[in-house]
């Protein structure tokens, strides 16, 4: 038997694989291949009564351990691999799925060449990248094609950083970008439209500042029919008083102020330092120096965006927008830059990536770290070893018979 063409995984209904070909003696056959553990499986997927396996000219198994007829009676033709695989290869197999804490290989991954390990790195950053990419397009019906809304609409969720992002998100919700732009050239309205929207000008206030804001919204909410968020969706609790939301909503609002038409600029910039400039010594209100809320004073405090911050706000929705833009646009050179933007940033530290640097791979950068939450989430929480070129490459260090 020679099998001429392996045909095409089916991934819907029927035959495992469509579109093969095989010699069996002289006979070329052309149809679909079936594979199981024993062949027994056939009747017990009850095979035996489906006209849509009529046409499976191979049944693969591991085990033969009944013989399988067609509906005409004729016998199915079988390749049976259980001769034709070493046994230390099925017991590696079995340990890559059932012997693992962290993931699959931990213990093996170490024994791989760090260039098939990037290569599939490569491959799976793609994937990542492409799947967020389907959200943010997803996303993109609904302002009909609007990059500026979008993007304004994604960074605010990044400025949250988990615990206040579903506010930040609501907040764009109820004051759209394009209100802002009309007052780009007016820092207190803008400072007024993201805290009256954010609900935080309820109330009286004894200093200058807020009662200038709460002025400033009363009549702006008036004029657009802004719906505030409710107040209570803002998380301050077991957090830094400089990651307050209050604080990052002063920083977002400087952000807007300073660079409005956001996602045109970060086109437009090409460099990963100028892409970071322009989140850098942004013009935040001088009152956040000395508090943390309205009706509260504290020590002086720098008011800029760290250095992580701006690494992740450059990793989650930066590269991301450069990704799906130049996806959307057929424009590989927006897909290059992001790309090279991963290459220049720090890799994210968390309890996924330290695993894997503890059982040897090298992760020193972005690209390597968002490819390593892709591998894991998608092949190994999911035990996929046999689709990953990692998992691949160790299973052929044995030698097969």
């Amino acid at each position: 038997m020679t099998i001429l063409h392996p045909g095409f995984l089916n991934k819907d209904a029927g035959p495992d694989f469509s579109h093969a070909k095989i010699k069996i003696g002289e006979t070329i056959w052309a149809g679909n291949i079936e594979i199981h553990i024993k062949s027994l499986d056939w009747l017990k997927h009850n095979h035996q009564s489906d006209r849509s396996y009529e046409n499976v000219i191979l049944h693969v198994v591991y085990e033969n351990d009944v013989d399988i007829k067609r509906i005409d009676g004729s016998i199915l033709p079988v390749l049976i691999l259980k001769d034709r695989i070493a046994n230390e290869l099925i017991v590696k197999y079995e340990n890559l799925f059932l012997t693992f804490n962290d993931f699959p290989c931990a213990a093996q991954i170490h024994s791989v060449d760090q260039l098939i390990i990037s290569s599939f790195l490569s491959r799976t950053l793609i994937e990542r990248f492409e799947q967020k990419t389907e959200i943010v397009l997803e996303a993109l019906k609904e302002t009909k094609g609007n990059w500026e809304e979008i993007f304004y609409r994604f960074m605010a969720r990044n400025f949250g950083f988990k615990i206040n992002a579903l506010p930040f998100e609501l907040l764009t919700k109820a004051i759209p970008q394009q209100i802002l732009a009309k007052h780009k050239n007016n820092k207190t309205q803008i400072e007024a439209l993201i805290f009256g929207a954010s609900g935080f000008l309820n109330g009286s206030f004894d200093e200058d500042y807020p009662n200038k804001l709460k002025a400033e919204f009363k009549f702006l909410q008036k004029k657009y029919g802004i719906k505030p968020v409710e107040v209570s969706n803002w998380k301050f609790m077991r957090m830094r008083p400089q990651n307050f939301p209050t604080i990052r909503l002063a920083q977002f609002a400087a952000l807007i102020a300073h660079a409005n038409h956001i996602f045109s600029k970060v086109i437009e910039v090409r460099g990963v330092e100028e892409l970071k400039q322009l989140f850098e010594n942004l013009p935040v209100n001088p009152y956040w120096e000395t508090h943390y809320h309205f009706k509260k004073k504290t020590v002086a405090v720098s008011t800029q965006i760290g250095k992580t911050s701006i690494d992740n706000i450059l990793l989650n929705t930066v590269a991301l927008f450069l990704f799906a833009y130049g996806k959307h646009t057929g424009t590989q050179s927006y897909i290059n830059r992001a790309i090279q933007l991963l290459e220049h940033l720090p890799a994210e530290r968390n309890g996924i990536t330290d695993k894997f640097t503890e059982a040897g791979v090298k992760v020193d950068r972005a690209f390597a770290s968002q490819a390593i939450l892709q591998l894991k989430k998608c092949y190994c929480d999911h035990k996929k070893c046999l689709s990953c070129g990692i998992g691949i490459k160790i299973l052929k260090q044995i030698r097969t018979v």
